[in-house]
């Protein structure tokens, strides 16, 4: 049993009766001071108990779990209320759950983002649900007069087994809410959990398969205006004039004007990256007549001067061959252990390489979108957004408002990882609907997004690999950049397990918007890594799998070096579980050849062994077999869907997806030209394997995709007998430059 303090200094626990009934509400923020205003209180549904906010059980044992993250598709929804749930020992059949608004006095964290989710509010969800649990006990013991040790619970019920009484919570939740919250309280065992680690279905599931609204583009209110944006065609440029008499003549539109989103001198939050400050707007009744009112417009664009920033037309062709010229010289040292130069000088067997990748745009399946009505003195907005309590800063200060005055309230997401961390479409919402003093929503089209910028970044690496007479690794060289930052990860495996090693970066600037793509950096540099080890154990003639549990194992016994930041046990665990599920080593049948991978990041390990064929010339994925150690799965199933997705997710974008520029102009505006995967491309077959311990849960939304990039290019080998250093691996850009 584990004791855990309920204050953080002054920061409490609260606990409140309902204005409308008998009910017990406990909030409750870990990292955050937790008062509800009275507003709050008065609006709370009957029979809800917040966690992360508010803890409300009704007179009726009925459960509410406010859910204070946002969702976009990662299942925290779900997942952080079954924590909550228990620790409480509630009928998880009695639990409803809701999202939360933005709300800075309550909520901490309001992120989603780097697969914390649930790693950082573990502590917190599990200390709510037991308080609420001790209140609800210590209420029993006073209205029986009996001992509060001797009140157990089960499920929803409290008990006092000598005198054989017992009530629902739903009966003790008002005198419950009289009391102080304690000090501290006891945590279960876990080994006691009867809820986390058992398979929930999504919260939200019902509402998503009979099409109930949900998502940012669902919502609307009596009045609103659909406003659309017209941004430069090319990074570097801006606008210079406009002829909009033919495009305001056509029925239904209001208005056609400029706004500046960012204007000099504002603050801005780091989510607030754009790479067009200065657009053009529509508004009109509806998304068809803004469209064709688009499209009547006459505009003239010239090269933007701002910022000092470049203003160069760049080319995909130029950003190749300017990444590989940089990376052919030292970068900037941002590790050395040993002598890497002299052991490189007598090495038997030297092996060096490049790999590179291109931008990808997100491209989730819900276009970017916001509503907002923006009156004098209160801005109202509704949306998907990754990052509200950052976005709610940067309203605030374009608008002119106190924070208070910012009301963000946060809808399911139709994709996200990355895109809508960064929220300049909701300023430009909200910039739109002041200038309208009327509701509006905004909709970026397809089109409007994939060349709007924040991509993922082009990255490109050299490594360079010594082996000895006895075909052991005793040099290693990483050489990482990209435009306009570097991937490297520079105490990440396999540093802490070559004796000599040398790890340099750079990048290069430019105009070109970047942001969070899945996995930042590593959905990258993993698969590059991967596969250069494959070529290296292929040099030494080993496995694969045996040369990198090798490495691990100097790691774990003589580790060189004091920063770095993995468990090599860990690590090995993972590989280890792998080769047995897979059954690695074995002749397969039916022509089918191999690769695998592992990685870590996120907190998380994983690792990969793909299964791939030929069919009528071209290469298929037939399984993937996958094993990962995140902690404690909190629900099995959705961890399982969650890494089933990643995978799917990393194979299309290694195999097929690059977003490219010709004179600063994204060449790839839509589906039709920009590749994905398609369900006949996808694996077979999947088998997700957890690592079962008991350490406290870590990432998972991130960590399953970047190692599945180093399997396929690895499998791609086995099968077809060239290496692919180049992303994407399936493409005449990528056929040229291998």
């Amino acid at each position: 049993m584990t004791l855990v303090k309920t204050t953080y200094g002054r920061r409490s626990f609260i606990k409140t009766t309902t204005l409308s009934g008998g009910g017990l509400m406990i909030g409750f923020s870990w990292l955050a001071s937790c008062k509800p205003s009275p507003k709050q209180i008065k609006n709370m549904p009957e029979g809800w108990f917040h966690i992360n906010g508010f803890l409300k059980i009704g007179e009726n044992g009925l459960v509410t779990i406010m859910s204070p993250n946002p969702e976009i598709g990662q299942n925290v929804k779900t997942s952080m209320p079954m924590i909550v749930a228990e620790e409480l020992d509630i009928d998880w059949k009695d639990v409803i759950v809701e999202q939360a608004p933005l709300n800075t006095d309550i909520f901490t964290r309001q992120l989603a983002g780097g697969s914390q989710s649930i790693r950082q509010g573990w502590e917190g969800l599990r200390m709510a649900g037991a308080t609420g649990r001790h209140m609800l006990k210590e209420a029993a013991a006073k209205a029986w007069q009996v001992p509060v040790g001797e009140i157990t619970t089960e499920v929803g019920m409290l008990h006092h087994k000598a005198s054989g009484k017992s009530a629902d919570y739903g009966e003790m939740a008002s005198a419950a809410a009289q009391l102080e919250a304690p000090k501290e309280v006891a945590l279960k065992d876990k080994k006691d959990f009867t809820i986390i680690g058992t398979s929930r279905r999504n919260v939200d599931g019902p509402k998503i398969v009979t099409g109930q609204p949900l998502y940012g583009l669902d919502y609307t209110q009596k009045g609103t205006l659909i406003a659309m944006i017209v941004h430069p065609p090319a990074f570097g440029m801006k606008l210079k004039s406009y002829d909009d008499s033919s495009a305001k003549a056509m029925p239904g539109i209001k208005n056609i004007f400029t706004i500046d989103t960012y204007p000099e001198g504002q603050n801005k939050q780091w989510s607030d990256v754009s790479a067009f400050s200065d657009l053009l707007v529509v508004v009109g009744n509806s998304t068809w007549e803004v469209l064709n009112a688009k499209k009547a417009l006459r505009i003239e664009w010239e090269m933007a001067e701002k910022n000092n920033q470049s203003t160069a037309l760049e080319d995909t062709k130029t950003h190749i061959a300017n990444m590989a010229e940089v990376a052919s010289k030292p970068g900037k040292l941002v590790r050395k252990d040993g002598d890497p130069e002299k052991a490189f000088k007598n090495a038997a067997k030297i092996i060096e390489r490049s790999y590179s990748a291109p931008f990808l745009a997100h491209n989730t399946l819900e276009p970017m979108n916001f509503f907002a009505n923006i009156t004098a003195d209160k801005a109202e907005l509704v949306g998907p957004t990754q990052t509200p309590e950052f976005m709610e800063k940067s309203v605030a200060e374009r608008l002119g408002l106190p924070l208070e005055k910012v009301d963000i309230q946060m809808t399911r997401q139709g994709g996200g990882f990355g895109r809508r961390l960064y929220g300049h479409f909701m300023v430009e919402a909200a910039v739109i609907s002041q200038k309208m003093n009327a509701p509006i929503k905004l909709i970026y089209t397809r089109e409007d997004d994939m060349t709007f910028g924040t991509y993922r970044p082009s990255y490109y690496v050299t490594y360079k690999a010594g082996l000895d007479e006895n075909n052991n690794l005793i040099a290693f060289y990483v050489n990482a950049g990209g435009i306009p930052e570097s991937p490297l990860a520079a105490n990440r495996f396999p540093a802490g397990a070559v004796a000599n090693y040398l790890a340099e970066e750079w990048s290069i600037d430019s105009n070109i918007t970047v942001g969070a793509f899945r996995a930042p950096r590593s959905n990258f540099i993993a698969g590059a890594e991967q596969s250069f080890l494959d070529e290296v154990a292929e040099l030494a003639g080993k496995d694969p799998i045996d040369f990198r549990l090798e490495l691990l194992n100097k790691a774990m016994e003589n580790p060189v070096g004091e920063n770095n930041d993995y468990d090599a046990k860990r690590y090995a665990g993972v590989l280890e579980l792998v080769k047995e599920k897979s059954n690695w080593g074995q002749e397969q049948p039916n022509g089918i050849q191999r690769g695998v991978a592992a990685y870590f990041c996120h907190n998380s390990y994983v690792a990969n062994v793909l299964d791939m064929k030929m069919e009528n010339g071209r290469p298929v994925v037939e399984k993937v077999h996958c094993a990962i150690d995140c902690g404690i799965v909190v629900n099995p199933d959705a961890a399982t869907n969650l890494t089933e997705g990643g995978l799917v997710d990393g194979i299309g974008h290694a195999m097929f997806s690059e977003l490219t520029l010709k004179d600063g102009e994204p060449q790839q505006n839509n589906f039709d030209k920009y590749r994905l995967i398609r369900h006949s491309e996808a694996p077979k077959s999947i088998e997700v394997h957890f690592v079962k311990n008991d350490i406290d849960p870590t990432g998972l939304g991130e960590p399953p995709f970047p190692p599945v990039f180093g399997a396929l290019a690895n499998a791609l080998y086995k099968t077809t007998g060239k290496r692919h250093y180049h992303q994407p691996f399936i493409s005449e850009r990528a056929a040229i430059l291998s």
